[in-house]
């Protein structure tokens, strides 16, 4: 801290002023001729814009009619202001009644002093009345403005900054606040530098936007489980923002009404959200009684037949992821008769093999067999020939014999015995 304000070339005095604490803007109001620009409702206004720009946002992403909740928000906004300022009037009736006072001053909102809970309760009931006209779940109406209503309660925040109002207790940190000395409530006059509660509310109130807004996205809250969720985020917070506060409010039991105020929201909203989860689950429609979001009116006005672009992408959609299956299955049976083709081939090829194996070794034994065969016939032919020749011979033997024997017989006398005889006298 030290190092920063020597190594500025400001004076000593800016620099350390500059460094230790946050300064107050110079004015809250500007003049357009006769006409006053004041800071304060410039940031009320701002906050209104952005809520508003965030609520649409969110309303028609799920098919609301724009025209509707423009329409809600138009109700919804000047009872909140009116509201805002009862309620602040009620808790602090000794600033506008009594002795020295003046009731006229409770109209004049540009001063500051505007309740949240007043707002919301009465922003709450105009928003009511216009979703009856509409025939919207009044619900639904405020899960989709939730984040949008703690944005504009974080820019409209900076409007205690330039009035230079409900600041907390003194405060010597960096980020300590600087008030006027005319600005400081009584028996605080001797300090300079206050806690920027304002700067604590915004940052919180920006951390309960981004709560809800994910929290909406991740779970789909519905039924009034998002505008549950931040009344109960904001109110923690505003509970330990609200005893750094110093401006003069009533206490009750010792505890500022606010902080009462907010632990009653806080334990009734966490309560809400119990039961709403458990009595009705998940999102619930926009509209009621028959009411029709534009989606669902173009849905039925739709001639038969035709499809809308995104349902003809779906279609499409669906017609390539089914041809890629197809593909798919297709290219799996070709490969799986290539591979039972490749099998058959092989198959083939090893019985082919096999059957040629079988061939050679058979030519081989006809082929033996043949051998022997020849063999067998040449020692055949051999044998026949050799026993020709002797059957020939003994012919030749035989013949030569029976020609003696004839030349014998012819030679001798008549009274010779026969053979047969001879054959028969031996016999006897």
């Amino acid at each position: 801290m030290t190092a920063l304000a020597a190594a500025s070339p400001l004076p000593g005095t800016i620099a350390q002023s500059v460094v230790q604490s946050i300064p107050s803007p110079g004015q809250g109001v500007w003049h357009l001729g006769p006409v006053p620009l004041r800071a304060y409702a410039l940031c009320i206004v701002a906050g209104i814009f952005a809520g508003y720009w965030l609520g649409r946002k969110r309303w028609v992403a799920r098919g609301g009619d724009p025209e509707v909740i423009s329409d809600i928000v138009m109700w919804a906004v000047p009872f909140g202001l009116v509201g805002s300022r009862i309620y602040h009037v009620i808790t602090d009736y000794e600033l506008y009644f009594g002795d020295g006072r003046d009731p006229l001053d409770a109209l004049k909102i540009w001063h500051g002093g505007l309740g949240i809970w007043g707002g919301v309760a009465f922003g709450a009931l105009g928003g009511w009345l216009a979703c009856r006209r509409h025939k919207a779940s009044f619900l639904a109406v405020a899960d989709v403005l939730a984040p949008g209503i703690v944005l504009a309660q974080a820019i409209g925040r900076w409007g205690n900054y330039f009035n230079q109002e409900l600041f907390g207790k003194p405060t010597t940190l960096p980020w300590g606040l600087e008030i006027d000395p005319d600005r400081r409530p009584e028996g605080y006059t001797q300090f300079a530098t206050f806690h920027p509660t304002f700067l604590y509310e915004f940052f919180w109130c920006l951390g309960v936007m981004a709560l809800v807004l994910l929290a909406d996205r991740r779970f789909k809250l519905g039924h009034g489980r998002a505008f549950a969720l931040y009344v109960a985020g904001y109110t923690a917070g505003r509970i330990w923002i609200e005893t750094l506060r110093i401006d003069t409010v009533n206490h009750v039991a010792g505890l500022r009404l606010n902080v009462w105020t907010s632990i009653v929201l806080f334990v009734l909203a966490v309560g809400f959200f119990i039961y709403s989860a458990r009595r009705w689950p998940g999102r619930g429609p926009l509209m009621k009684d028959g009411a029709k979001t534009p989606d669902e009116k173009a849905a039925d006005e739709k001639p038969a037949g035709e499809t809308s672009a995104e349902e003809k992408s779906a279609e499409e959609k669906s017609a390539e992821e089914k041809s890629a299956d197809e593909k798919s299955a297709d290219e799996k049976l070709a490969d799986e008769k290539a591979v039972d083709e490749k099998g058959a081939d092989e198959k083939g090829a090893d019985e082919k093999a096999g059957a040629e194996a079988a061939a050679d070794g058979g030519e081989s034994k006809v082929a033996a067999d043949s051998d022997g065969a020849t063999t067998a016939t040449v020692n055949s032919d051999s044998t026949d020939s050799t026993d020709s020749s002797g059957t020939a011979s003994e012919g030749s033997t035989s013949e030569r014999a029976g020609s003696a024997d004839g030349e014998s017989a012819d030679g001798e006398s008549e009274d010779v015995v026969p053979r047969d005889a001879r054959t028969d006298d031996r016999a006897r």
